[in-house]
C-alpha cells in the first residue's frame, strides 16, 4: 500500500482489421469468429511502425495526463515479447525518444507482462528506489502471426498502454497480488525459431517456424484455470468477497475464457470490463489499454477496489487487487 497510479495512457494503431476484412482476403469464417472469440475487429500496425512506435505514443499520453515533467521519471520498465530487435532493448529506443534520463529495460512475460512490471515498478517505488515509475507494455503481434493460421491470426492485434507509478496515500495500492510462472507449459505457447536455440534459416523460414504457435485448447483450459485461481487467491489474501471488487479487468484474450472464469466465481458481467471486440488481443498492452478506457468511461474512481490480471505464455500469470 501507499502506491498511486498517477497518469495512463493507450494506443492503438490506426489501420482497423474486420472480422469481414479478414473473410474477404483470407476466407476465414466471420461468424466462427465472434462465436468462439468475441472479437469483430482488431489493430494492425501500419508497415513503418514497431512496438517501440506503438509504447511511445502510449507514454506521451500517460505522461501528458499526468501532467508530470519527463525528467522527473526515473525508471522505465517496458513489457513486450515482440521488441523493435533483439537488442538494444525496446525500452532504451523508447527512453530516447521520449527525452528521459532514467534506467531503461524489458521486461518479458508474455501476455502476463504489464502485472509483472507493474508489480516490479511498485516494488521500486515503495522501496524508495524510484520516486516516479513509468511502465509501459505493449506488442505489435501482428509481425509474428501466420496469416494461414486460423486459430491465431483472427485471435490477435496490437496496441500499447502506459501507467506513470509514485507514491500515495496510505488507503491506496496493492492489497494483495499473485504472481507465477510455470514453465512445463512453454511449448503450449511459443515462437520457436529466431532466437539461439534456432536461429533463423531458409528452411525454418519455409515451415513457418518463425511465426506463433499454439495449442489453443490447452491453453484455454489453462487460462480459465487459472483465471479463476488467481482472482480467487487475491481476494483471500485481502479478505474480499467477489462482490467487493467495483471492476474486474482482465486480460483481453477471449471473451469465452473471461466469461468461464467469472461464472465459476459467480461475478456478475456488468462488473468485467472488456473491449476485445474492438481490439482482440493485445498481449502485453491489453490490461492497461483496458485500464485507461476504463477510466476515460469513469468506470475506475477514486476508493475504488478494482482487478487487474494478466495470463499467458511462459505459461506465466500475475493478478492483484488495487485500491485506485
Amino acid at each position: 500500500m501507499g502506491l498511486r497510479v498517477v497518469g495512463t495512457g493507450s494506443y492503438v494503431p490506426d489501420a482497423v482489421v474486420s472480422n469481414e476484412h479478414l473473410h474477404k482476403r483470407l476466407g476465414f469464417d466471420s461468424d466462427w469468429i465472434v462465436k468462439r472469440t468475441g472479437i469483430l475487429e482488431r489493430r494492425h500496425a501500419l508497415p513503418h511502425q514497431a512496438t517501440s512506435d506503438l509504447c511511445c505514443e502510449a507514454a506521451k499520453k500517460c505522461i501528458a495526463q499526468a501532467k508530470v515533467d519527463p525528467k522527473d521519471i526515473d525508471l522505465l520498465l517496458l513489457a513486450t515479447f515482440t521488441p523493435d530487435m533483439a537488442f538494444p532493448a525496446t525500452a532504451c529506443l523508447v527512453q530516447d525518444r521520449l527525452g528521459l534520463r532514467c534506467p531503461a529495460v524489458d521486461m518479458q512475460a508474455a501476455c502476463a507482462g504489464f502485472m509483472y512490471a507493474f508489480i516490479t515498478g511498485a516494488a521500486y517505488v515503495l522501496s524508495g528506489a524510484s520516486d516516479l515509475a513509468l511502465i509501459i507494455a505493449g506488442d505489435c503481434n501482428s509481425r509474428i502471426l501466420n496469416p494461414d493460421d486460423l486459430k491465431t491470426y483472427p485471435l490477435f492485434g496490437d496496441g500499447a498502454g502506459a501507467v506513470l507509478l509514485t507514491r500515495g496515500r496510505p488507503d491506496q495500492g496493492i492489497l494483495s497480488y499473485s504472481m507465477g510462472s510455470d514453465g512445463s507449459g512453454g511449448d503450449l505457447l511459443c515462437r520457436p525459431a529466431c532466437g539461439s536455440r534456432l536461429p533463423p534459416t531458409a528452411e525454418l523460414l519455409d515451415r513457418g517456424m518463425h511465426y506463433m504457435q499454439m495449442d489453443g485448447r490447452a491453453v484455454f483450459r489453462w487460462a480459465v484455470a487459472i483465471l479463476c485461481d488467481t482472482i480467487q487467491d487475491v481476494l483471500n489474501a485481502s479478505g474480499l468477497k467477489p462482490e467487493d471488487i467495483d471492476l474486474y479487468i482482465p486480460h483481453q484474450a477471449n471473451i469465452r475464457i473471461i466469461n468461464a472464469a467469472i461464472d465459476v466465481l459467480h461475478i456478475p458481467r456488468s462488473r468485467v470490463y472488456n473491449n476485445l471486440e474492438r481490439y482482440g488481443n493485445t498481449s502485453a498492452g491489453s490490461v492497461p489499454l483496458a485500464l485507461d478506457e476504463a477510466i476515460a468511461e469513469g468506470r475506475v474512481k477514486p476508493g475504488q477496489r478494482i482487478v487487474l490480471s494478466g495470463f499467458g505464455a511462459g505459461l506465466n500469470w500475475g493478478t492483484a487487487v488495487v485500491c485506485w
